[in-house]
């Protein structure tokens, strides 16, 4: 067997067992659902080894999407974290066999602190299962490790309702692009969508030309500029080098001619206060480059580019 045969069978393991979660999927789901959501405090999310590892996931997708969770290892838990704990939390507990000793032992006092509890295992007559408020069946068929030891497609599954369970919260709550940004202010969304044009427009040299300047003056303007183009009249009208390339190879009088013979009139501005997803989706849609920027005077401030936005 070569080793892709065993990367496509390890594929089609899991494959299965995710499709096998729908078959499981039942009301304990939406209980859990409206559970998290009618809290007003955190979800904690608590797992040891490799359901821990895939904890810290779940938790970090609950958090980045208007779900405020933490992760608490159960032994850490036993020995003092618990009283980071509130009454009004949730407490997701993740073991896939629900017998787990260290998650178990904390099941007194999550009762007599009055926590929610939610429980992922694979068997709901566990003891995890049967203390649990809610129980979300992780079940799988099999696991992809040939000798059925190492959590493979169970930490999969695992990873799948936890996912599940976050874009469910986030459709209840009508989680937003904004929102999502909003945790995530130094990634390239975030700054889309919550830097301004003004912020990362060019304003220095921009290469303005009269409608009258000779094409002489109109190459030199646009090689000074350095942005491609040349700004006639105060943007009654724009030239791309891509404007002037077209006329060298189809224009024997161009020499001749004056900025505003071959100036693309009209063209597409935007204003500084904008932001940057809108002047994306505007050269998008246009299928342009550059955006001349107007301030409420009608008068050119600034360039921005589709490379200004990666």
């Amino acid at each position: 067997m070569s080793y892709q045969d065993i990367a496509r069978r390890v594929f089609r393991i899991e494959a299965e067992a995710i499709a096998n979660l729908c078959n499981q999927l039942d009301g304990q789901f939406d209980g859990a659902v409206r559970a998290i959501l009618d809290s007003r405090g955190r979800v904690v999310i608590c797992g040891m080894g490799k359901s821990g590892l895939i904890g810290k996931k779940i938790m970090a997708t609950l958090a980045s999407t208007g779900t405020p969770s933490f992760f608490m290892h159960p032994g850490e838990a036993f020995h003092g974290d618990l009283g980071m704990v509130a009454p009004d939390d949730v407490f997701i507990a993740i073991s896939n066999s629900g017998e787990t000793e260290e998650v178990i032992r904390l099941l007194p006092f999550l009762k007599d602190n009055g926590n929610v509890i939610i429980a992922m295992t694979g068997n709901p007559d566990s003891t995890l299962g049967k203390n649990a408020d809610f129980h979300l069946n992780i079940a799988v068929p099999q696991e992809a490790c040939p000798h059925q030891l190492a959590p493979t497609s169970s930490t999969t599954a695992t990873l799948v309702m936890g996912d599940a369970l976050a874009v469910a919260l986030m459709e209840a709550r009508n989680f937003q692009p904004q929102d999502f940004a909003r945790f995530h202010p130094g990634g390239s969304l975030g700054r889309k969508l919550l830097t301004k044009v003004k912020h990362e427009m060019k304003t220095e040299n921009l290469p303005f030309v009269a409608g009258d300047a000779p094409m002489k003056e109109v190459i030199h303007t646009m090689s000074a500029g350095r942005l491609g183009l040349c700004i006639v009249d105060n943007g009654r009208g724009v030239i791309t080098d891509g404007d002037l390339r077209r006329h060298l190879e189809n224009d024997p009088q161009l020499m001749q001619k004056t900025a505003a013979d071959i100036m693309t009139p009209n063209p597409k501005t935007i204003s500084p206060e904008a932001r940057l997803t809108e002047a994306e989706a505007l050269m998008t849609q246009n299928k342009i480059t550059s955006l001349l920027v107007k301030d409420d005077r009608d008068q050119v401030v600034g360039v921005i580019q589709i490379y200004d936005l990666a």
